[in-house]
């Protein structure tokens, strides 16, 4: 039984623990908050991901050769650490393409246990979407194709493979799929990538003694792995040389479990300017953004010539529940320095309107659905492959209520679609919730009201997932399975088990 529901089911919870360790885990329970504020020596240059190369395919198609192979990452002074990559040794390139542009891919499978990419944010056949149901066998090749057809976002892809893609996500097989569009193109938005454009993945990772990758779980701790040091691109203590005014940042929760809250050390403000599924109507202007594992945003900062100031994570006590401190919530964390030299150009700007807003609230629901989250369930149901747990019929517009009701952190993410939070408990959801969103953060006991409209592609038999996206959890079942039905199509049957060869 796994941990956290075997504790509940016992009737253990975080003070019976203590009472169990004879005072041992009091001890523990004490020294978990990590503060590395002004600790962390930001020796490192950032390493920033290059863009993925491509050829030319069928009709006019882009075809990208992603490689999933083991290697050796030097992380630190010693032994390296034994890793996976995508096309190198850890981390993969940025997948870079257009609206409106045919990709296809290469994804061969060069490890040794099958494993699976998926393209999470991204609208396209659930044939292609590189869940479980799509894994690459060792040495096989999967060719996925479409077209895409979505705004320009930060998208970003991992393994999806069921009960196992926490472990293979935390081994490094994670990359970025930037999308763009004539729209964004128009705004004067810092655009050059790597320059004053930052894609930022940033991790958690524990390491053991000889700096081997440790997927360590803090006892009597609720949310799965929490590294206690911190990768940005794969960079520990990274910094980074700004040379422009403005510096847009596309950062990525990365991690498997650890909630970060982004602030900088001097709390100046930034301009929030997109979330997971593209631009918001307009900035927000804020000195703290939360973000769940998987979530995405685009934030603008400013900066003066000659200023040093670091991008940190703040302690988040609101979120954590009785077991906050050891999974993380009180830490207080260093996670990238910004160098500005001492001229800087001022060419860019953030524009008062970015985008258009959501637009579901006033469409005609076809369908309401509630789901609960708690013990690692869904609505009481864990995961089951064969399993096919509802149909949405094409081109029609839902609401699902989310709830999470278990006292532990959640979040909930949508394969397939982008969808507006309508509301959170009977509310207007606060400004970094009003954009197009594919995973959310559903903290204990509030209700969000989620619309989403599908369409473009249908299929009877291959589904989608629905999840929460703290790995362990996902891993322990907390996930389902829906498929999108064409005029007169009825749910039909998952295919058989299959691997790509």
């Amino acid at each position: 039984m796994e941990r956290r529901t075997a504790l509940k089911v016992l009737g253990i919870g975080i003070g019976g623990a203590f009472a169990l360790a004879g005072g041992g885990l009091g001890v523990y329970y004490a020294a978990a908050k990590r503060d590395t504020a002004g600790r962390i020596g930001f020796d490192s240059a950032l390493a920033v991901p290059p863009l993925a190369g491509s050829a030319p395919g069928e009709a006019g198609s882009r075809v990208f050769t992603l490689g999933l192979r083991s290697g050796e990452t030097a992380f630190k002074e010693g032994a390296a650490t034994r890793t996976w990559g995508v096309n190198g040794a850890y981390l993969g390139p940025t997948v870079r393409a257009r609206r409106g542009e045919e990709v296809a891919f290469a994804v061969r499978n060069e490890l040794d246990q099958e494993t699976s990419l998926h393209w999470h944010g991204m609208h396209l056949p659930a044939a292609m979407d590189g869940g479980p149901h799509q894994t690459v066998a060792p040495g096989g090749t999967w060719e996925p194709r479409w077209r895409i057809d979505q705004q320009a976002a930060t998208l970003w892809y991992h393994p999806h493979v069921h009960g196992a893609t926490g472990d293979h996500t935390y081994r490094g097989l994670t990359g970025l799929f930037i999308v763009d569009d004539d729209a964004t193109d128009a705004l004067n938005l810092p655009s050059e990538y790597g320059v004053d454009d930052i894609p930022m993945i940033v991790q958690d990772r524990a390491f053991d003694r000889d700096n081997q990758f440790e997927e360590r779980i803090p006892l009597a701790g609720s949310l799965g792995v929490i590294g206690d040091e911190i990768l940005v691109n794969g960079t520990l203590g990274p910094y980074f040389d700004v040379t422009t005014g403005l510096v847009r940042l596309r950062l990525l929760n990365g991690s498997n479990a650890r909630l970060y809250n982004f602030g900088f050390s001097d709390d100046r403000a930034f301009s929030l300017v997109a979330t997971d599924g593209g631009l918001l109507a307009e900035p927000w202007e804020t000195d703290r953004l939360h973000l769940s594992p998987g979530e995405r945003a685009e934030i603008v900062v400013a900066f003066e010539p000659g200023e040093t100031v670091d991008l940190r994570s703040y302690p988040s006590p609101e979120y954590g529940g009785a077991s906050g401190r050891l999974d993380g919530f009180a830490d207080l964390l260093d996670i990238c320095r910004f160098r500005a030299a001492d001229t800087l150009s001022d060419d860019t700007e953030v524009p008062a309107v970015l985008g258009a807003a959501p637009d579901l609230a006033a469409e005609a629901v076809a369908q309401e659905r509630s789901f609960v989250l708690a013990s690692d369930r869904i609505n009481d149901r864990s995961m089951a492959m064969d399993r096919i747990d509802f149909g949405v019929r094409e081109g029609t517009v839902e609401v699902w209520e989310v709830t999470n009701d278990n006292g532990y952190l959640h979040n909930f993410h949508v394969h397939d679609v982008q969808f507006q939070v309508l509301t959170v408990d009977g509310e207007t959801p606060p400004p970094h919730l009003r954009g197009w969103k594919d995973t959310v953060m559903v903290a204990q006991g509030r209700r969000y009201r989620l619309a989403m409209r599908f369409g473009g592609h249908t299929d009877p038999n291959m589904p989608y997932m629905y999840h929460c996206h703290l790995l362990q959890h996902e891993d322990d079942g907390m996930m389902g399975q829906f498929v999108v039905l064409g005029e007169g199509e009825e749910v039909g049957a998952v295919p058989a088990a299959h691997d790509h060869a």
